[in-house]
């Protein structure tokens, strides 16, 4: 039975905290102002910030990396803009680091790290991550670069979390605009949404002998109503018409291969996931 167990892969999904933020940077003009409500109000939401990590036979995967636990405070790497408007809540337990820790994983045993994108809350501690081979869409690496050459210390992209990856000689590997459907190990494919939430999207298709078929879209969906349909794409948003390109390709995997879409952030769906804590998925 111990070989049966090791053949198959497993899914844990990790909670990372609680991330706030004005709504209309999740689902843009959720609310507008009308003639009859001139003053119409805007919602400060909380969402979940999760990591995925798949213990395959062929090696281990890490899907994202959450926030850094140095993000937060007057030291903290966001700058205080940042940090007014997306405050990260992230218990000790939650970091990404304990958790791995709680399965009995250290970064340097994980083989692959897939960066769905290098905002905050999605790369902040791949500088963890040495041994392994980070990949990411080319698009996002480049532009991400130019913030730090730029100095821009505000923002999604944060300065301090690219300067430990430098600092750290990351091995990367980016996936080019012409590249997707790349196979990354068995059952396990990558997927390149392109440009829409941000300068260059990939999320994973993986299938489950037992669960079914699981698409991970990360934010190139961040919630079922962001989903639709209609789609109703985000305030952060650096290509809307790549953003409904990307929403519509989802949607056509999912339905051919009759997978499962995890979104980015959606409170209702992470509620019911089952956690590291509880056990896997498989």
């Amino acid at each position: 039975m111990a070989n049966l167990n090791q053949s198959r892969p497993k899914l844990y999904v990790m909670d990372n905290g609680r991330m706030k933020m004005d709504k209309n940077w999740m689902i843009a003009m959720h609310n507008p102002a009308t003639i009859q409500n001139p003053n119409a109000q805007t919602e400060f939401v909380e969402f979940p910030v999760y990591t995925v990590l798949i213990d395959h036979p062929a090696g281990k995967i890490l899907f994202d990396t959450a926030c850094n636990p140095n993000s937060m405070g007057p030291e903290g790497r966001w700058g205080q803009a940042t940090q007014q408007m997306f405050p990260i809540d992230m218990p000790e337990e939650c970091y990404l680091h304990h958790r791995l820790e709680q399965l009995n994983v250290r970064p340097e045993d994980i083989k692959y790290v897939v960066a769905s994108h290098l905002h905050l809350d999605h790369a902040g501690c791949l500088e963890l991550f040495t041994n392994a081979t980070i990949i990411v869409h080319e698009d996002e690496l480049n532009g991400t670069l130019q913030t730090y050459a730029r100095n821009v210390k505000e923002g999604a992209y944060i300065w301090g979390d690219i300067d430990a990856w430098i600092k750290n000689n990351l091995q990367w590997k980016t996936v080019k605009r012409t590249e997707d459907n790349l196979l990354l190990a068995d059952g396990v494919r990558l997927l390149n949404f392109g440009s829409g939430h941000a300068w260059g999207m990939l999320g994973l298709h993986i299938e489950m002998p037992e669960t079914g078929n699981i698409i991970l879209a990360s934010d190139a969906i961040y919630t079922a109503e962001s989903f639709g349909p209609p789609i109703k794409p985000p305030g952060i948003l650096y290509d809307s018409v790549g953003y409904a390109s990307a929403v519509e390709k989802i949607r056509r995997i999912a339905h051919e291969t009759n997978a499962d879409v995890w979104f980015g952030h959606d409170s209702n769906q992470f509620k019911n996931f089952r956690k590291s804590t509880e056990g896997y998925y498989e």
